[in-house]
C-alpha cells in the first residue's frame, strides 16, 4: 500500500520513530548496568508519557502524527516573537517600534548618552525620508522648561498651563498599580500632565499628586450610575479636585476606533472594580458610543455641561478621524451653539496601547497627520483656531516626532508607548494576557512587584526632560526659539529619487475664514463641508452655512 507516494511502513516509521525509540529505551534501561540508568529511565518515562498524551489528544493533528517531536513546533512558535525581536530584528524594523526607537527611549530614561557615531543607518534617498531644514544662522538654545502652552478658551474659567509633551491615555486596569504610580510620580517631578485613560481616577493616580487629565469614555467610569449612564453628581465630586486639570471626552481611540474598550475579567481586581464602578465577574466592555449625546449639537451641550460641573475647567474631546464630515458637523455645531471646546486631541490610527481586533488595528481610522491636518484646517477656515488647542497622539517617541506633528498644526504632543518603555516595557506584546514580564500591564501582584516605582518615576522624568532638550536643540538648529514657530515649511519629505518637497507644498492649507466665506478653494474641504450637519453625524447635511456668532461670552454660551 502506498501513502502519499511512500510505502506505509516507511511513513509510520518516520512519524513514530522517536516515540518508539523512547519506548524501547524505557523498557531496556532498567536492565542495563551503568550509573545513569535510573535518571535516564525517569527521563524516557516522561517522554513516553508525553507521547501517549499526544496520541490520545484530538486538538492538534501535528502532535498526533508526530508524538513528542510535534511539541517542538508549538514551543518554537510560542517563542517566535522573542527570537525575532532579540536575534533577527534589524535596528530599523518597526515591530511596531524599532530597536533603534526603543534604545533611544531607554537611553534617555536612564540619562545615558543617546548620540550615535559613524552616520545614519537610514537611506536618505529613499522616498518617504523626512527631515527638518537647518538654518545658516542657528538660534540660541531655548530653555525647554519654557515649552508650555495655555489650554483654555474664552469660555474656560480655570485654564491650564500644559507642557508640550505629556503622558497619553492609559487606564488603571490596562496598566498595573505600580505603573500608574511611576508615571504620575514622574509627571509630578517634570510638571507635565498624565492622562488617566477611560478607566477613571484610581487611588494610585492620587498618591504622587501629579497633574491629571481625566478621560471620560462611553462607560463613564468613575461617574456612572448603576445602569451605566452618566452621573453628574459623581462627576462633579471628582472633577473639582485640584489635581484634575482638564476633562477629555473620548469619542474614539487610535487602537480601535469605533470599538469599545475591553478589559478582560481575569485582569479585573477588587480595586479596579471599585475605581470603575463595575462588576468583577465579567469582561468590562465599554459601549461603542456615548449615551449622553448622539448629534454634534448634543456633544457640544455635553461639553458645556461638564465645564459647568467642573467649575470652568478646560473641557475637550479626543477622537481618531474616521468620516471627515462628522468632524465638520461638530465644527458647524460650534458655530450654531456658540459652545467652544477648549481643546481637541487627535489620536492616530497608528497609536494604541490597548489590545484590539487585527482588522481595527490595521485597517480602521486615519493616520495621525491626516487627522491633525483636517482639524487644523477646519478650525482655521472658521477663524476658531486661536480659541481651540490641538493635541496629537500616535506613535510619538522622539523630538523629531514632536516637531513634525507641531509643524502641520498641533499645539502639543502626547505619548503612551514611549513612557511605557521608560518604565521598563520591552514590547513583549503580552499586555492583554496579564502575564507582562516587566510588571507594566499586569494585575499579578508578584509580577508588578518587579517594577520599582521610585526608580521608574525618575526614568519617566528623565525621558520627558531629555526629549524636550533634544527638541530645543532641533529648533535652535532650524533658527527657531520656540516650538510655536514651527510651520509646514520647516518640514521636508523626499517624494522620489530626485525630488524633495516642503510639507507646505505637499498639503493644502485652508486660509483663515475660508469656510465661513463660502468660497472654499479645496475641493475635498468643500465636499466634506457640504456633507456635514450640526444636527447629525450621518453625512447627509445641506450646504447651508450657519451664521457665525460671538463666542466670547462664556456664561451665556455654556447654557
Amino acid at each position: 500500500m502506498i501513502v502519499y507516494g511512500c510505502p506505509m511502513n516507511l511513513s509510520l516509521l518516520s512519524r513514530y520513530a522517536f516515540f518508539c525509540a523512547c519506548v524501547i529505551a524505557l523498557v531496556t534501561l532498567p536492565f542495563v548496568a551503568f550509573a545513569w540508568r535510573w535518571p535516564l529511565t525517569v527521563l524516557f518515562g516522561l517522554l513516553v508519557l508525553v507521547g501517549l498524551i499526544d496520541l490520545l489528544q484530538s486538538r492538534h493533528a501535528v502532535r498526533r502524527n508526530y508524538p513528542i517531536l510535534g511539541n517542538i513546533r508549538y514551543l518554537v512558535e510560542s517563542i517566535r516573537p522573542e527570537i525575532r525581536q532579540y536575534l533577527l530584528e534589524g535596528d530599523r524594523e518597526p515591530l511596531p517600534f524599532s530597536r533603534a526607537q526603543r534604545a533611544l527611549v531607554y537611553a534617555r530614561a536612564k540619562n545615558e548618552s543617546d548620540v550615535k557615531p559613524f552616520g545614519t543607518l537610514i537611506d536618505v534617498y529613499q522616498p518617504g525620508f523626512e527631515f527638518i531644514g537647518h538654518s545658516m544662522c542657528p538660534a540660541a538654545l531655548a530653555n525647554p522648561k519654557g515649552f508650555r502652552l495655555k489650554i483654555g478658551g474664552p469660555q474656560c474659567l480655570q485654564p491650564y498651563s500644559a507642557s508640550l509633551f505629556n503622558i497619553s491615555a492609559m487606564s488603571f486596569g490596562s496598566l498595573s498599580a505600580n505603573a500608574i504610580r511611576a508615571l504620575n510620580a514622574g509627571a509630578k517631578l517634570g510638571q507635565f500632565a498624565h492622562d488617566t485613560g477611560e478607566g477613571s481616577i484610581s487611588p494610585y493616580h492620587r498618591e504622587a499628586g501629579g497633574d491629571l487629565i481625566w478621560e471620560l469614555g462611553s462607560g463613564y467610569f468613575g461617574c456612572r450610575n448603576n445602569d451605566g449612564s452618566f452621573s453628574a453628581q459623581l462627576f462633579r465630586e471628582q472633577a473639582r479636585n485640584s489635581q484634575v486639570k482638564m476633562i477629555e471626552i473620548k469619542l474614539s481611540q487610535g487602537a480601535k476606533p469605533g470599538h469599545g474598550g475591553i478589559l478582560p475579567r481575569h485582569k479585573i481586581t477588587a480595586e479596579i472594580a471599585a475605581t470603575r464602578g463595575i462588576a468583577m465577574d465579567q469582561d468590562c466592555v465599554s459601549p461603542t458610543r456615548h449615551s449622553t449625546f448622539s448629534t454634534p449639537i448634543e456633544l457640544l451641550q455635553f461639553i458645556a455641561r461638564l465645564r459647568d460641573l467642573s467649575a470652568g475647567k478646560p473641557v475637550g474631546f479626543k477622537f481618531c478621524l474616521g468620516h471627515p464630515w462628522e468632524f465638520m458637523g461638530i465644527a458647524k455645531a460650534i458655530l450654531e451653539t456658540g459652545i467652544v471646546p477648549d481643546f481637541i486631541v487627535v489620536d492616530g490610527a497608528e497609536g494604541g496601547t490597548g489590545a484590539a481586533p487585527v482588522e481595527f488595528t490595521d485597517h480602521m481610522g486615519a493616520p495621525l497627520r491626516q487627522g491633525v491636518l483636517l482639524v487644523h484646517n477646519t478650525l482655521v477656515g472658521l477663524n476658531l483656531r486661536e480659541k481651540i488647542r490641538i493635541g496629537a497622539s500616535g506613535k510619538i517617541i522622539s523630538a523629531f516626532d514632536i516637531a513634525s506633528i507641531l509643524a502641520i498644526g498641533a499645539d502639543w504632543a502626547n505619548c503612551a508607548r514611549g513612557f511605557m518603555f521608560a518604565i521598563g516595557c520591552i514590547q513583549a506584546q503580552s499586555c492583554h494576557t496579564n502575564r507582562c514580564p516587566t510588571g507594566v500591564t499586569t494585575q499579578d501582584p508578584l509580577r508588578q512587584r518587579a517594577l520599582v516605582v521610585e526608580d521608574k518615576a525618575q526614568r519617566v522624568y528623565n525621558f520627558h526632560r531629555n526629549t524636550l532638550r533634544a527638541l530645543a536643540e532641533l529648533l535652535a538648529a532650524a533658527g527657531l526659539a520656540h516650538p510655536a514657530q514651527l510651520e509646514a515649511k520647516h518640514l521636508v519629505r523626499r517624494v522620489s529619487d530626485t525630488e524633495i518637497r516642503l510639507f507646505s507644498q505637499l498639503h493644502y492649507f485652508v486660509k483663515p475664514g475660508e469656510l465661513l466665506a463660502g468660497r472654499i478653494e479645496g475641493e475635498f474641504y468643500a465636499r466634506m463641508w457640504n456633507m456635514s450637519s450640526a444636527d447629525s453625524f450621518d453625512g447627509h447635511g445641506a450646504a447651508n452655512l450657519p451664521k457665525p456668532i460671538n463666542t466670547a461670552d462664556s456664561r451665556g454660551a455654556a447654557h
